[in-house]
Formats: C-alpha cells, structure tokens, sequence
C-alpha cells in the first residue's frame, strides 16, 4: 500500500525545556508540518509513503529533506524552486500557562507555488491514499486551487481520500474556510476534525460542550460526524476528544463515525511532554488502521494510542512503532521500564 500527503514542511523553532521566547538565547531546531507528521508516523510503522511539497535548492531546504529522508520517507515528489523555508516558533507551555506558536511562513517556496508544478498523474502512480489538510489551501495563492486539482486527479486514479480540517485561525476567516473547504469536501472519503474544527469551518457543533472548561458531550460529537457525513458524503468521520486540564495535563480520547454507527476510544489522561503534532500522529494512526483494515473499534483505539505516545515525544513526529502503539492500545499503560 502506498500513501501520498501534500503539504508545507518547515522549520520549527523552540527554546529549549519551558523556557519562554523572552527569556531564549537559543533555540533548537526541527523539521515538521501536519502532512509531513502523518508520513513519518506511516513511515515508522513501515508504510510505503511519499511527501509532495515545493522547496528551495538551499541548504536548509535539504536539511527538511533529509529529515523525512532519515525515518524512509520518499522524497522525490518534492519539487524545487522558490526562495524560502517557512519557520514556525513554539513556546511550550506549563500548567496554567499555555503553549504559543507564531508563525514566519509567508511567502515560502510552497504559499507561492503554481498549478503547474505538480503533475498529480505522475505523482500519484502507483498511490493508494492521499491525505491533506485545511492549513495547504489556507496558505492561499493557488493552493486551494492545487488541493482541488490533488483531489480530483486521486479520485480519478481511484485513491482514498482523506483531510484533516485543521482550522488555523491565524491563516484565514472561518468564512473563506468554509467556503473553500465546501468545494474540497465531496472529495474526501475519511473526515479527520478535533472538537472544534467543524464549528470553526462548517458551523456544525456540539450541544453542551466547553473546551475551555474541560467539559465535551461525547455523544454530541456523534451528531456532529453525522451532519459532515450527510452534507459532503464522507464515508468515515473522525474527531478527536480533548479536555484540557491544564497545559500539562489532559485527558485524550477519540471517536470514529462509520456506516451510521459511532466508535469511542478509551480515555487516556496523558502528561504532555510536547504537544504539538499530537493531532497528525492521530490521523497517522488512523490511517494506518484502515490499510491495516482494523475493525472500526480497533482503528480508534489505535489511532488514540499513537497519539497518546506522541504527547510524551519532544519535536512534531511521532516515533513509534506499531508494537508500541497496540501495546497501550491493548491496556499496557503502566509506563514500567522495558527490559
């Protein structure tokens, strides 16, 4: 099986432990971005999967190259040209303070890239699976276009089709997200959203849910996988389930819609060590589960595990294996030393 995801990879950028941005002198450097987290969890798990993206011919480009490279990523969709890497900073946070990120992407190789860089046909043979999320056609320029041409020429070659929303807030309106992600959607066979992805994008919403008490209707997320499901047609709907504790702490569970029947995870009170990419480690999971063909119980609970082990994880990928993954999935959570 062969996956492909399209995307913006960049450099990302953190003081090191809990250090503020203020108080840095350094920082340390990464590569990551949501669809080249969901290759290297694939990757890892021994998927065959290539990352389609545009980058410069400099140096740093090449060190996000190799990164992907270094956990068997292939590389050779990525085209070349354009003048500039996005970067990303992320400020961890702590207890009652919560993590920051800003970013510095405009203008990158891929935010400025053209519809014909890509020639889906060729990039596409021999492709099962195709995944992208909400933040390629956020970027704008000709990506929403570009994410339109992806998906028509995967449903043309018969792939599967999966996106997570990924609203980012700091990249467009919820209104030009609904309207773009409208035209994208009756393309996509697999849903991916977190608790508040489909009121950002669509308006569709939980009844009596508080994110930012802690306090999620589980059942209410049902409903709401089935109003995506009727509206775009999406075989599948995925949500994780977050209750924020604190930024330290939360509580990390999963749910999947399928055939008008919905699935929950285990819950899992996770103490976060870094928590940035925890949702592409999900949808790497999830993706796996269903090449895999697992049960639709089992692909949650595989999909919440490895996202469960992401949160312990310094940097955006997730570095498990599948082992490690049904191990917790199957109630090994004790955290005792291995030998």
């Amino acid at each position: 099986m062969r996956v492909v995801t399209f995307g913006e990879i960049m450099m990302r950028l953190n003081p090191e432990g809990y250090l503020r941005f203020l108080q840095a002198d350094k920082f340390e450097v990464s590569f990551a971005g949501a669809e080249a987290n969901v290759a290297v969890s694939l990757a890892n798990y021994g998927i065959d999967v290539a990352f389609a993206t545009k980058l410069p011919t400099h140096e740093i480009a090449q060190s996000a190259i190799n990164s992907l490279r270094r956990y068997g990523v292939d590389t050779s969709k990525i085209i070349r040209g354009g003048e500039r890497v996005g970067i990303y900073f992320v400020e961890k946070g702590a207890s009652q303070r919560a993590s920051k990120v800003i970013y510095d992407r405009a203008d990158s190789s891929i935010a400025l890239a053209k519809k014909e860089d890509f020639n889906w046909d060729t990039i596409f043979e021999g492709a099962d699976w195709f995944h992208f999320t909400g933040i390629t056609p956020a970027l704008g320029g000709d990506l929403p276009e570009i994410c339109i041409d992806a998906c028509q020429s995967a449903k043309k070659h018969g792939l599967v089709v999966s996106c997570d929303l990924n609203y980012r807030k700091k990249l467009w309106s919820r209104e030009e997200a609904g309207k773009c992600m409208s035209r994208l959607m009756p393309y996509v066979d697999v849903c991916i959203a977190n608790e508040e992805d489909a009121k950002d994008v669509f308006g569709i919403e939980a009844p009596d849910t508080d994110i930012n008490s802690g306090k999620l209707n589980y059942e209410g997320y049902t409903n709401v996988a089935e109003q995506i499901s009727a509206r775009f047609g999406c075989k599948k709907v995925a949500i994780t389930l977050r209750s924020s504790i604190s930024a330290t702490d939360n509580n990390w569970a999963g749910m999947i819609y399928s055939e008008g029947k919905a699935y929950f995870s285990n819950t899992y009170r996770i103490h976060i060590v870094d928590r940035v990419g925890g949702g592409d480690s999900f949808v790497g999971g999830l993706i796996y589960s269903q090449l895999m063909e697992f049960d639709d119980q089992k692909a949650i609970n595989f999909a919440v595990a490895a996202s469960c082990l992401k949160h312990t994880i310094e940097h955006d990928f997730n570095l498990v294996t599948v082992d490690e993954v049904l191990a917790l999935a199957g109630g090994s959570s004790s955290g005792r030393v291995q030998r």
